[in-house]
């Protein structure tokens, strides 16, 4: 909001008093504080919209509890993904034998080692 050089500030409507007011007209309705007293909740103002449905994710998410199992099920599923390359790795010739590859390499080589086996019965 612009003032123009004719408008005095104490015009402008976001003084003290009024957000006082406003605090109270909250309080009058049902709000309270956001900082719940110790083992308290915060109850729920009736004047606040429903949540989205991306915004209740959102909270769930941001729960200690659920970054938690989020972490396991993610180092879970890292560990299967790394035990699938090393098997796959055993499956492959190279030499010498016990080469460390990275997985683009064990990807590479088992596109070719599978066209070279699909060479091979076609001849």
């Amino acid at each position: 909001m612009m003032l123009s050089p004719d408008q005095a500030e104490t015009d402008l409507s976001w003084t003290q008093s009024d957000s006082e007011t406003m605090l109270n007209g909250f309080k009058s309705t049902g709000c309270t504080s956001d900082e719940p007293a110790e083992g308290e909740e915060r109850a729920k103002c009736k004047a606040d919209p429903p949540l989205s449905r991306e915004e209740k994710r959102r909270r769930r998410r941001a729960t200690a509890k659920y970054r938690s199992a989020h972490a396991t099920r993610e180092r879970i599923r890292v560990e299967a993904f790394n035990v699938a390359f090393a098997e796959l790795r055993k499956l492959l010739p190279t030499l010498p034998p016990d080469k460390k590859l990275s997985k683009i390499e064990i990807l590479r080589l088992a596109i070719c080692y599978i066209s070279y086996l699909n060479h091979v019965l076609d001849v």
